[in-house]
């Protein structure tokens, strides 16, 4: 069995982000980096369903500029088998089609068995990547998934619905899923398996030989929620803070008038 899994690398969303010049994106410097948590329950997912099975191979997939290596070898730490970085400085530019597109061209020829992506990623969150390239490369995909069983070739996992409903859909393969918080909980890698990883296969390959795909959207700007204007408390007894509510209604709304 062959295991893709797809990985990205986000700021560490205690970070103070700046805009960048342009403000197309936010400044990546001085900023801290860490595996996007719902990527993690996907890599965890994948070297759990190597241990049942016993003969998976993992590959662990990057988009991104050369930092992201540092990422990807936590992923070998956990069981991955190898890394495949495609490297790309401006990848925080494209859209979840050309991401999406990016991913299916390297996978469309390996005979994955099982795709795992996270359910989104926490800077962009549009949550789109997965099941666009499930639609790419013709495979059926589950979403959002927070339980997975594998059986003779087939795939039973549970689904989170809205309103805390769950819904349980079988599947054969080959199939993506895109991992929910709740799935798992990720393994800490061992110091043995740190060492490990840094003897395992990690390939970089330039982004212009898998971009098939031409993006279909544009980010025109990003900015800073406005603040909004403090509120006003008010204390006293409360007949007398009922006078000041009614008054600064009529004052400074049309509440009363």
């Amino acid at each position: 069995m062959k295991i893709l899994v797809c990985m990205k690398q986000v700021p560490d969303m205690e970070s103070k982000f700046k805009l960048s010049p342009g403000a197309l994106w936010y400044d990546t410097a001085d900023l801290a980096w860490r595996m996007n948590e719902y990527d993690e329950y996907a890599v965890e997912q994948a070297v759990r369903l190597k241990e049942q099975v016993g003969t998976a191979d993992i590959t662990i997939l990057s988009i991104g500029p050369d930092r992201i290596k540092e990422t990807m070898k936590k992923a070998l730490a956990m069981g991955c088998d190898r890394g495949v970085q495609v490297a790309d400085d401006v990848a925080w530019a494209k859209d979840p089609l050309a991401i999406a597109g990016i991913i299916a061209e390297y996978a469309r020829s390996k005979d994955f068995s099982c795709i795992f992506t996270g359910m989104q990623s926490q800077d962009r969150g549009s949550g789109q990547v997965g099941v666009l390239l499930a639609e790419m490369l013709g495979f059926p995909s589950v979403t959002t998934i927070v339980d997975f069983t594998h059986e003779n070739g087939e795939y039973l996992v549970k689904r989170e619905l809205e309103g805390g409903v769950k819904a349980i859909v079988k599947v054969k393969g080959p199939a993506v899923f895109t991992c929910q918080l709740g799935l798992n909980s990720p393994r800490y890698p061992t110091l043995p398996n740190i060492m490990k990883a840094k003897k395992k296969e990690l390939l970089t390959i330039p982004v212009e030989q898998l971009q098939k795909t031409a993006p279909q959207q544009e980010t025109t700007r990003i900015f800073f929620p406005e603040k909004k204007g403090g509120g006003l408390i008010l204390e006293g007894d409360i007949p007398a803070l009922a006078d000041q509510l009614i008054k600064i209604l009529k004052e400074k709304t049309s509440v009363l008038a």
